[in-house]
């Protein structure tokens, strides 16, 4: 019904379109004017327009001039006219929404309209990518236009210093991967100084294949960590436990269902605890593993604890938990392999290697023991936040990505940001076949491999999607057996990305990939002439300087750099020549071909697979081969298709290519896009929770940062934790009824023993509750007072700030690990028919209400413990930050480790309280 109305009315996009259309006809109604302007005249348009934003106009104002300035620019600059369609898309970024563009549409080039626009407000533009070989090669090519047009561009890096990411930060644009914008963030929320800070406002981002940032990486917490304790002999002892057991495997959707009820017989049984019984339960679909009563009384006996699920066994479960999640559900050459005697993880999305990343909550270390690397310390967090929750915080937010339009539903929920598809410069006229269904994996792999033999016989050059680094190696194999001559391109090889992509249009040429296949470059047909050109000076053995130098747009006297552009001219000249030879031979055999080995979990990988043929109307085919053992068929729809082909009697070398057989593919894609779309709900409302926090901790951090005079903010603190002690021991009128013993017992816990308004001598009688209180804070004000006089008032102002930074981040990092813990716990809330987030709620209000009493405490409590002869250190003199992160396994996470020099448990207390370290700040 809807795909009838769209066809009648016209789907949302193409009506939002229509009202962009009079902007570019007007943007292409300067053309001829911009094109008589000088190089010169056309750089004084970026001052003119400055100055009209300083007058009052806004950006939508300035809109058709400077994108006609920007379409022009770069036509002189990159040799690159943006088409209509490129500037209906550059429009929709500016309107603060996504783009979604075809692979090959240029949608590097469209970017750069909105981004000099929006620059010219001077507040800053970050364009986001997925990694820092994009944000570089797009900062230097694009950066080229900038430059021209008088705007400086920065480019985020890891490894950068301060001094340069304030630069980079301060510049009109950045280019910057997520994971370095996120951990710039947390850093700066955990600096001491304000001249330590490196970004400015979040005020505009475009993000480059947003599907990937805001939806495949929803999951994944960025995470700053501290050194933890030294890592516990239980990894290995559990591992070595694990190796024993006996598992079954189950298939179950609801993940309270079937493993709980195998759970209930099995108590009822006689023999629960006969050989044939399992000793915990794997269901694949929901990556959960459960030890069964057999096993639960085998780690009894094995460990030798009374019960394994008493409180004091708590860690033992857990490490024993991790153990048979390692052996049963994490797979090497599928989430992780295993380089250089470490656990390095693939991105399940991509097929990248995540150098650093680590899961959390020991399931690393489980993974670690199992393939009998060393066990790596455990983890601390000091600061943590989601992408979903981080880039919402941008005054515009705006990306552009192939495939978008299947999860608009969770762009539009979270983001608030609407999916505009933007038409093709050129028809598709690539051919997607039907997917053909074998009976077994076997069948389905020698059909793959006879087709791919057909293709290099006849030339046509094939690209093999593979859904992991295992897949793509078992099919390399099978390829080398049949002499067929191919590449593989998968995390173990990634180095050589740049260059097989390059290649993968040419005439004959096989290609075997994980995920990662180019995505965010585009694979052409007959060859790349630039890539090739460079190559083969790089061959000439230039210096890498000038090599940079040679191929960016500025002018130089430099004799070596003006030959390499020379002869990197000329040979591309001399490929180019032989390419268009080739892609006229690869057009005639039918143009790319995409050949998928499996279904992802996701359409929207899919279609990124098959749009990278196709491009620009370039001919091309696709076609998936499936069989009814994958992993996502034995998974969601087996029963069904197994039940289809015997009916049918269909033999195992014999494929099924229906349109039903589509569907029910389809249908079940579209349940774990649902159940996946929940999960990353699930995840932000438990982070919204931390996220209301997080935003007030950071707040006042900052106008701490920012010198505001903290001297009203101890003194509110000190009326508040005065009046709370009143209402806790002296909540009745009558004096003789207050609990004084208790009162002072506070007073003493909080103040120095010098400090005592309970003499002898105060006469309780003449007071109230009211007036009791009030004589307390001005008896504890004065004090404060005096102290003030005492230190001086610069010194009092410096000290005040320093120790309110203090107890702000050791309370905020505790009050961390207690909420990670509470929500680990809160799902079994659910068994008591409560709302396990609404509890989370409850709880995490009450804990941080907790923590600002403690921070509260702990601060005046220092602060009338200084005196002259206390020596006080800066909070960061105290703070050592290495980069390394980790993550779970389905919400990876990165992070710099920081290592504390703490004293002795029986040292005097640096804070200057007098008392010893485990007494006070220790306890």
């Amino acid at each position: 019904m809807g795909k009838l109305l769209d066809r009648i009315f016209g789907t949302y996009s193409e009506k939002e379109i229509k009202k962009i259309i009079p902007m570019v006809d007007a943007i292409e109604a300067l053309a001829d004017e911009m094109g008589r302007k000088t190089d010169e005249e056309l750089k004084e348009y970026t001052n003119i327009f400055k100055k009209r934003i300083k007058e009052g106009q806004d950006l939508d104002d300035i809109l058709v001039e400077a994108f006609a300035v920007c379409r022009e620019a770069s036509t002189r600059v990159l040799h690159m006219t943006p088409y209509r369609v490129q500037l209906i898309g550059g429009i929709v970024l500016h309107q603060g929404r996504i783009a979604e563009m075809k692979t090959g549409e240029g949608k590097t080039l469209v970017a750069t309209l909105p981004v000099y626009l929006n620059a010219l407000s001077g507040r800053g533009v970050h364009v986001v990518t997925v990694n820092d070989y994009l944000a570089k090669r797009d900062s230097e090519w694009m950066g080229k236009l900038y430059n021209f047009l008088g705007l400086s561009v920065g480019l985020i890096a890891y490894g950068m210093t301060k001094q340069e990411k304030q630069d980079a930060y301060n510049s009109d644009i950045t280019y910057c991967t997520n994971n370095e914008l996120g951990f710039d963030y947390l850093r700066d929320n955990m600096v001491t100084q304000k001249e330590d800070l490196v970004q400015r406002e979040l005020a505009f981002a475009i993000v480059d294949e947003v599907d990937s940032i805001l939806v495949d990486e929803a999951r994944t917490p960025l995470i700053i960590s501290g050194a933890g304790e030294e890592s516990s002999p239980l990894y290995k002892a559990a591992d070595f436990f694990a190796r024993g057991l006996k598992k079954k495997v189950i298939i179950e959707e609801d993940s309270g269902g079937k493993i709980q009820r195998i759970m209930d017989l099995a108590a009822q049984e006689e023999d629960e605890y006969a050989e044939d019984k399992p000793d915990y339960i794997v269901d694949e679909k929901n990556r959960t593993a459960s030890l069964t009563p057999k096993g639960v009384d085998k780690a009894e006996k094995y460990f030798n604890v009374e019960s394994l699920t008493s409180y004091e066994n708590t860690t033992l479960l857990h490490h024993i938990n991790n153990a048979i999640k390692a052996r049963s559900l994490m797979q090497k050459d599928v989430d992780y392999i295993v380089k250089d005697n470490q656990i390095i993880i693939i991105d399940e999305f991509t097929g990248r290697m995540m150098f650093g990343r680590r899961y959390s909550e020991g399931l690393h270390q489980a993974i670690e023991a199992k393939e009998n690397v060393k066990v790596e310390r455990e983890n601390k967090t000091l600061a943590t936040i989601t992408f979903q929750n981080y880039f919402r915080m941008y005054k515009k937010l705006s990306g552009m990505t192939g495939t978008a339009l299947t999860e608009e539903e969770e762009f539009i929920e979270i983001y608030k940001l609407d999916v505009i598809v933007i038409p093709t410069n050129r028809p598709v006229i690539r051919e997607d076949f039907p997917d053909i269904v074998y009976k077994t994996v076997p069948a389905k792999l020698k059909a793959i491999v006879d087709d791919i033999y057909e293709c290099s016989q006849r030339q046509q050059p094939v690209l093999i999607g593979t859904i992991s680094i295992e897949k793509s190696e078992e099919l390399s194999l099978l390829l080398k057996r049949r002499g067929i001559k191919h590449e593989v391109l998968n995390a173990k090889y990634h180095e050589r990305e740049a260059e097989i992509v390059a290649q993968a249009g040419k005439p004959g040429s096989v290609t075997i990939a994980t995920n990662m296949a180019g995505r965010g470059t585009d694979i052409v047909l007959g060859g790349n002439a630039a890539f090739m050109a460079m190559q083969k000076l790089k061959k000439e053995i230039f210096d890498e300087e000038v090599l940079l130098q040679a191929d960016s747009f500025n002018e130089t006297d430099n004799q070596e750099v003006l030959r390499a552009r020379e002869l990197y001219t000329k040979y591309e000249s001399e490929f180019k020549k032989d390419i268009e030879k080739d892609k006229q031979f690869v057009i005639e055999k039918g143009g790319l071909y995409i050949l998928a080995t499996e279904r992802h979990e996701s359409r929207r990988i899919d279609n990124q697979l098959r749009g990278r043929s196709g491009r620009q109307g370039d001919p091309g085919a696709s076609r998936f081969y499936l069989s009814v053992e994958d992993d996502l068929m034995r998974l969601f729809a087996q029963d069904r298709l197994s039940n289809m082909m015997d009916m049918l009697k269909v033999p195992d070398d014999v494929p099924i290519e229906a349109k039903m057989i589509t569907n029910t593919i389809e249908t079940a894609q579209r349940r774990i896009e649902s159940i996946n779309f929940q999960r990353r709900k699930t995840v932000i409302q438990y982070d919204d929770v931390m996220n209301a926090q997080r935003n007030l901790i950071y707040e006042q951090r900052r106008q701490v940062l920012d010198g505001r005079d903290m001297k009203m903010s101890y003194l509110k603190m000190l009326e508040s934790i005065l009046e709370r002690f009143t209402e806790d021991y002296c909540s009745s009128q009558k004096s003789s009824e207050w609990n004084l013993l208790a009162m002072e017992e506070r007073l003493n816990e909080l103040f120095p023993s010098r400090y005592n308004p309970l003499t002898k001598d105060t006469d309780l009688n003449s007071y109230n509750k009211e007036s009791f209180y009030t004589y307390l804070y001005k008896y504890f004000e004065e004090k404060y007072l005096e102290k003030e006089e005492e230190l001086g008032f610069e010194l009092m102002r410096e000290i005040e700030r320093m120790i309110l930074l203090r107890m702000v981040d050791m309370h905020w990092m505790d009050h961390i690990d207690a909420m990670d813990q509470l929500r680990s716990g809160i799902g079994l809330r659910a068994i008591g028919q409560k709302d396990p987030v609404l509890e989370y709620k409850f709880e995490g209000y009450t804990m941080f209400e907790t923590m600002t009493n403690s921070i509260q405490e702990d601060a005046l409590l220092r602060i009338f413990s200084i005196s002259k002869q206390t020596e006080v250190e800066k909070p960061e003199s105290k703070v050592n930050i290495i980069t390394t992160s980790h993550g779970s396994d389905e919400e990876v996470r990165k992070s710099p480790k920081v290592v504390n020099q703490k004293p002795g448990r029986n040292d005097p207390c640096s804070c200057g309280s007098g008392k010893k370290y485990k007494k006070c700040c220790g306890a």
